[in-house]
């Protein structure tokens, strides 16, 4: 065997028996409750199948290696017709024709499908709203935020808690929430204004994690682990008519309004609406940012920091202003998700939300609002699949691994301004 051969063969059976060594544990090792004991289950002969084919398959890759790359090489390409197509679907005005396709169809949506497809829709634009207000941050401005799941929950609580204490409406509590989220992202703003890159995220991470903990031990007015609940009184209206079934006698309703049967789905529907209203305002303001000079400064900062200092603008007001709008939308989503849950607990906040909303930004594309949204469709549905509830995150990660590998730059990126002198 020539010594080509036998590093090949040596490279192949290590890695066949790390991937047994890691998959074993995590996909053969289960933990169930017995009493107040644990007791270890072994695999079933279905997953055990799956993990010897896994190994398998990784040591024929790695011994064919350095025969199938150049037979790969010699395979087809695509027809040079694709990259044109995928350059016309990054230019923003076909992302905007786009957009306004799926805004028509999310319009109808509601009354023609079921009442569970329409909740999980309702998902969809919550963390359309979250993947919008953190792609200022990281994907406009450049600044890596770990910890956006504390503005989120900065803006559930404190509709919980005025609506809990003080008996304020949605209405009235949604921009209150919006602007107590947009000032803890201008207190958060100040101690890293000179922090940049891991440093940045090291700190984001610690605030959305302080954020949780606080909520979390002030017993007395968040409710500590238990959280809070709304009442249907405070919960949202249109024009003053409630879709609960029980409100207080002096309270109308929307079925006694109009003298209908009471039915559960105007209430999702009309939930539905509320979070597809806050998305469309969301793009709306997005939009404009961008062609405003801010905008620009948010591109600019992104790309070069000291160029941007060199250009005259000013760096602390243009991290400032990203973290506070950025910050302002996530608790407008905030108060919509108290609303649509009517409980909020520190358990709600954890640190994987902020994973998820950041993966959907890097998947959608840095910057991209057509790709937040489209990502933000395939996370919560991954997310929905009961099934495969105990590999979720499994195929979380080997999503993203993918994405990095063959499309760093996400599903549809947002193409960049740009001048061509023609030959």
């Amino acid at each position: 065997m020539s010594p080509t051969t036998i590093k090949s063969l040596k490279s192949a059976i290590f890695s066949a028996l790390l991937v047994l060594i890691i998959s074993y544990p995590v996909l053969g090792l289960k933990l169930s409750t017995i009493g107040i004991s644990l007791r270890v289950e072994g695999a079933t002969a279905f997953e055990l199948w799956c993990i010897g084919g896994a190994a398998a398959l990784v040591f024929l890759w790695q011994l064919l290696r350095d025969q199938l790359t150049p037979a790969w090489a010699k395979l087809p390409k695509l027809p040079s017709g694709s990259g044109q197509i995928g350059n016309f679907l990054t230019l923003p005005s076909t992302q905007r024709w786009i957009i306004l396709a799926m805004v028509m169809v999310a319009l109808v949506w509601p009354f023609f499908a079921s009442r569970g497809a329409v909740d999980i829709a309702t998902l969809i634009l919550i963390y359309v709203m979250l993947g919008l207000g953190l792609n200022i941050v990281v994907g406009l401005a450049g600044l890596l935020d770990l910890g956006y799941v504390g503005f989120y929950a900065v803006g559930a609580y404190s509709y919980a808690i005025l609506a809990h204490y003080f008996g304020l409406g949605f209405w009235i509590c949604l921009p209150l929430a919006g602007m107590m989220a947009a000032l803890f992202g201008f207190l958060l703003g100040f101690p890293v204004l000179r922090l940049r890159g891991d440093y940045l995220a090291i700190v984001t991470l610690g605030f959305g994690e302080i954020i949780r903990i606080l909520l979390r031990n002030l017993t007395e007015y968040t409710g500590g682990p238990n959280g809070l609940s709304i009442a249907n009184e405070n919960k949202p209206t249109l024009f003053g008519l409630s879709f609960e079934r029980r409100v207080p006698a002096d309270m109308p309703t929307f079925h006694g309004y109009f003298e209908i049967a009471y039915n559960s789905q105007y209430k999702v529907i009309f939930l539905y609406l509320i979070a597809l209203l806050l998305v469309l305002l969301t793009l709306f303001l997005v939009n404009r940012l961008l062609r405003m000079p801010i905008g620009r400064a948010w591109e600019a900062l992104r790309e070069d920091e000291i160029a941007c200092r060199a250009l005259g603008l000013n760096p602390t007001v243009i991290k400032l202003s990203a973290f506070t709008i950025g910050a302002s939308l996530a608790g407008f989503a905030g108060s919509f998700f108290a609303a649509r849950q009517g409980l909020v607990t520190p358990e709600s906040f954890t640190f994987i939300e902020s994973a998820m909303i950041l993966a959907i930004v890097v998947l959608g594309g840095m910057g991209s609002q057509l790709g937040v949204i489209l990502a933000a469709i395939i996370m919560v549905m991954l997310q929905e699949m009961r099934e495969l509830s105990e590999y979720r995150m499994l195929f979380f990660g080997l999503v993203m691994i993918f994405m990095m590998i063959w499309r760093p730059q996400g599903l549809l990126p947002m193409q960049r301004p740009h001048l061509e002198l023609k030959r």
